[in-house]
């Protein structure tokens, strides 16, 4: 048995944790925010995406992302700041946004969304974890012919990669979809997606660590790393310092800094996103959507509803943007028309910073500066659907097993 230290309580922290209690070991979790919190694991939509293989740096995302940055409503925005750190991401982000890059990435998303997908329905049959899963798929509605058509495009390529997808007209749709009503042209449906309720998962996760002797330091900032010999010996803390066997990085949108000192070079914004959820839905459809057009996330969630989007790299800011919020809010009646602003009036919006690495793939792995160190970072808006495989992964890595997927194409070391 071994004591593996592990920075960040998000669900990639937490993920790792159970992996890692589950095999035996002693976990001691650090986290700079107190037991009750609430980060991008919490209030996002939820959806475990399997059709989601294409990676964010992909063609015309470049041009796409230009276009939104005028709308201050739109889906995707980047605040104009001198900013080195942002300048190098954008530059790599163009250069990974090629048809070569999609063509590595999308069969290892794949693989490790359906492993992810398959470990939740493993979850979900513990005695008494019940976090809400639903395997209904997942809808991609689309109000205009032109881009139904482009969706069915990306439903071929997921056919290719052997991830199901069927291409529905409103007809067919309204068959499949009865209780919302919707004005769209059509949508690809992705019958191997499924949503849950994040806040449930957490809960569920912290309380069976709980039960697993796990050790958790809220409210405690890492201050900085012991080395030696190519190993961390310790990393400090505001609670003084902590030694372990082995350490995990999982500290989402803040690990660039809390990795100060360990000769990390992992390029990554924070992408600020929005949620909102409806307590008293006036329709509640059973499958998860996306607006197409407005990048906008639909998820059931129990009796609620809850809708969330935006992508918004604005640094560590914490702020909510209202402007930003009503894109959201009026995207909601154009696809469901049985929807009114008002039907948002008093919610108070969530936001959450989701880290983002330049060619939209996550990093996990080892390090080779230092033997004992596990990365596990950089998911976007994945974190959630790839959290499960990604504690795997990291378990793995600990107890020095070949990691059962590829992580080449994701080492932390890739940009040094």
């Amino acid at each position: 048995m071994a004591h593996i230290g592990i920075i960040g309580s998000g669900i990639i922290g937490l993920a790792s944790a159970y992996a890692c209690a589950r095999r035996g070991h002693q976990v001691t979790l650090i986290d700079r925010n107190p037991a009750r919190r609430d980060g991008c694991s919490f209030g996002n939509a939820g959806m475990v995406v399997p059709s989601h293989f294409i990676p964010l740096a992909a063609p015309g995302m470049v041009a796409l992302g230009l276009k939104w940055m005028w709308n201050p409503e739109s889906p995707f925005y980047i605040k104009p700041r001198l900013d080195p750190d942002l300048i190098r991401w954008a530059w790599n982000f163009w250069k990974a946004s090629t048809p070569e890059h999609v063509r590595k990435s999308a069969p290892l998303i794949r693989d490790l969304s359906l492993a992810s997908r398959t470990a939740f329905v493993e979850l979900a049959r513990e005695d008494g974890f019940d976090f809400g899963l639903v395997e209904r798929g997942l809808l991609m509605l689309c109000k205009s012919t032109r881009t139904l058509e482009e969706e069915s495009k990306t439903a071929e390529q997921a056919r290719s990669l052997n991830i199901p997808a069927e291409v529905l007209d409103a007809a067919q749709l309204a068959r499949l979809e009865p209780d919302v009503t919707m004005d769209v042209a059509g949508a690809v449906y992705f019958p191997k997606d499924c949503h849950l309720s994040p806040g449930l998962l957490m809960a569920g996760l912290q309380e069976r660590l709980a039960s697993r002797n796990t050790r958790f330091l809220w409210n405690t900032e890492v201050t900085g790393w012991r080395l030696g010999q190519g190993r961390i010996a310790a990393v400090e803390t505001s609670a003084g310092p902590i030694e372990a066997d082995q350490f995990v990085l999982a500290g989402g949108s803040w690990s660039p800094g809390t990795g100060t000192g360990l000769d990390l070079h992992l390029p990554m914004q924070a992408g600020k996103g929005y949620s909102l959820t409806v307590t008293h839905p006036r329709q509640l459809p059973r499958i998860c959507s996306i607006f197409t057009e407005a990048r906008v996330a639909v998820t059931p969630m129990g009796s609620t509803l809850r809708f969330g989007g935006t992508m918004e790299i604005a640094g560590l800011n914490e702020d909510i943007n209202p402007i930003r919020v009503q894109g959201i809010i009026k995207s909601v009646p154009k696809f469901y028309p049985a929807f009114t602003p008002d039907d948002f009036k008093g919610i108070q919006p969530w936001h959450g910073l989701r880290p983002c690495s330049p060619d939209g793939l996550p990093y996990i792995g080892r390090t080779r500066n230092h033997s004992n160190l596990v990365v596990a970072t950089g998911h976007a808006m994945m974190g959630l659907s790839l959290g499960p495989i990604t504690g795997q992964l990291v378990a793995q890595l600990i107890d020095g097993e070949k990691p059962s997927i590829d992580l080449s194409l994701l080492s932390p070391d890739r940009y040094n």
